[in-house]
């Protein structure tokens, strides 16, 4: 009971985390500001940061089992997916000519970095572990 406590605690301060350095990237980019008209669906942009915040998080768990399991090939695809995804993520950004809500993908793409600067940490520790 305690170790499921402790679980759920943990991830509810790794969200709360996430959504925080996601603002703070958002507010340095000056892209914090929301859409004077908001568009809804899914557009291209939407969708390629989407697709990036996807392979991040698939890039965080694999880190992560890598750098419990010792896996040379789970560290390398762990930082081969962080570094695409925080590439990614400034592109999304750098193009970005609005804030959230006008179909450029600025939430995702700040998503996307934060997360895949965290895999690429996460795989280089899994690296830098198994050589040990």
């Amino acid at each position: 009971m305690k170790r499921t406590l402790a679980f759920i605690l943990a991830a509810l301060v790794a969200v709360a985390l996430l959504a925080g350095f996601v603002h703070v990237v958002l507010v340095a980019t000056h892209l914090s500001q929301p859409a004077a008209t908001t568009v809804y669906g899914l557009t291209a942009r939407r969708f390629w940061a989407t697709a990036v915040v996807l392979l991040a998080l698939v890039g965080v768990v694999i880190g992560g089992l890598a750098l419990a399991r010792r896996r040379r090939f789970g560290a390398i695809v762990s930082s081969l997916a962080g570094l695409i995804a925080a590439v990614n993520g400034g592109l999304v950004l750098a193009v970005a000519n609005g804030g959230p809500g006008t179909g450029n993908g600025v939430v995702g793409g700040a998503g996307a970095l934060v997360l895949g600067l965290v895999a690429l940490v996460l795989g280089g520790l899994a690296l830098a572990r198994r050589k040990r």
